[in-house]
């Protein structure tokens, strides 16, 4: 089992001098996952030099990784030729990620009947420590790209689902996620300030449910509702995403955090 080693809100994990330590741990497995989590932060395709600076890995050994990687189909040439970008193959572990999880598979149905009841965008997403990472997306008549694309992550520390996973954690573990993350606003109503998500964080605890506006996106309000394990731990979150052009933030909540709540507790008890 591998110890201490956390991921960062861009998804690349970081791993610490303890794993050179461990006998089972393969240094070039993680070399090539370096390599492939340098996707994670580009907007365009990546030279080799750029793959090698944004890995942390030698541009020699980045030069093979990226050979054995694109041989097997993970990696792929852009159809302009300007670099690289990750390979058709990766969809396959995605797939195979999204139906062999159980909490994923008994979540759909009652998603399906959320999206139907309340005819606004309906998301699942999993924690993952310093972000929430969206398995499900049920869209509504507002369809943007990014806002259908699964595997999309946003920030624990400021949208409704990760205060209302926040919410259902021990203060320490609250206090670490503040500490760890990346602050920089998405737009000048993110609410970043350690106090005031604190502050965010109990308001959640007393409601069952967290309220964000305009927090991510403009024009958007969302609330979250924690999913549970079996030992009561948040193992993710349902979001509902509306419109502010359509509802003011009390009325939106008062509409959608009792359904939103609902649903949760129907996945919590199916086991």
């Amino acid at each position: 089992m591998l110890r201490n080693i956390s991921s960062g809100e861009n998804g690349i994990r970081d791993t610490h001098d303890d794993t050179r330590e461990d006998q089972l741990f393969v240094q070039a497995v993680a070399r090539a996952m370096q390599v492939l989590s340098a996707f994670h932060r580009t907007q365009r395709p990546l030279s080799l030099t750029a793959l090698a600076e944004a890995s942390g890995v030698g541009r020699s050994a980045a030069q093979r990784v990226v050979h054995t990687l694109q041989t097997l189909g993970y990696i792929e040439r852009d159809e302009a030729g300007r670099g690289y970008v990750p390979g058709i193959r990766l969809l396959d572990h995605s797939h195979d990620y999204l139906r062999l999880n159980p909490l994923i598979e008994r979540a759909t149905p009652v998603l399906l009947d959320l999206r139907r009841n309340a005819r606004e965008r309906v998301d699942f997403s999993l924690f993952d420590d310093l972000r929430m990472v969206y398995a499900v997306r049920m869209q509504s008549k507002r369809e943007t790209f990014f806002a259908t694309l699964v595997g999309h992550s946003v920030p624990t520390l400021c949208t409704s689902g990760g205060r209302a996973v926040m919410s259902r954690l021990p203060n320490a573990e609250v206090e670490d996620i503040i500490a760890r993350s990346d602050r920089r606003p998405f737009t000048d109503k993110t609410i970043t300030d350690p106090q005031e998500v604190r502050e965010k964080v109990a308001e959640a605890r007393q409601l069952g449910y967290a309220l964000t506006v305009e927090e991510v996106l403009v024009g958007e309000v969302a609330v979250g509702v924690a999913v549970l394990g079996p030992n009561g731990r948040p193992l993710g979150a349902i979001h509902i995403a509306g419109s502010l052009s359509e509802w003011t933030p009390s009325a939106f909540a008062e509409r959608f955090a009792p359904l939103a709540s609902e649903a949760a507790h129907a996945i919590n008890r199916v086991r």
